[in-house]
């Protein structure tokens, strides 16, 4: 199989996590499809450098997060071409018809970046040791923050 079908092969079925991402990072439909074209772009222009030492999602996470950042700190307007991938809305087309998760989302689009990555890798039942694996923490720290994390969501969700 030659590079980019395995690439597109692998993010398509992991396009899951980049739409979780742009979901807690950016709030509406046209920045999160941006977002989502950026971190398949930086997926793609870093793909060679994979060396399958980790989870090919686990990889995919970290430019995800990485790009999400670096893409909220600087102008938004960048033209990307357009892949194969659903431009529905990941967070309106699975949550529309739950309000307390849509809720969440929300809630998790106010907290801090690292906060949001934690949450992100969280959500997709990483461990906590691969999760401090993923954010260079030790697992005692993201059992710690991820706590803090949650009571801080409750807060936010009564607001």
């Amino acid at each position: 199989m030659d590079i980019e079908k395995e690439f597109i092969k692998l993010v398509t079925s992991n396009q899951t996590i980049i739409h979780r991402i742009c979901c807690m990072y950016v709030d509406n439909k046209t920045d999160r499809e941006d977002l989502f074209q950026e971190i398949v772009l930086q997926g793609w222009k870093s793909f060679k450098s994979f060396r399958g030492d980790s989870q090919f999602s686990t990889w995919l996470y970290r430019v995800g997060l990485n790009t999400a950042i670096t893409h909220i700190k600087r102008d938004r307007r960048h033209t990307h071409a357009e892949l194969n991938f659903s431009q529905e809305s990941y967070c309106e087309i699975k949550y529309q018809e739950d309000e307390a998760i849509l809720s969440m989302y929300q809630s998790i689009t106010k907290l801090s970046k690292i906060e949001k990555a934690l949450v992100a890798l969280y959500l997709e039942d990483y461990s906590y040791k691969e999760i401090a694996q993923t954010m260079g923490m030790t697992p005692n720290h993201v059992a710690v923050k991820i706590s803090r994390i949650k009571e801080k969501l409750k807060t936010l969700s009564k607001e």
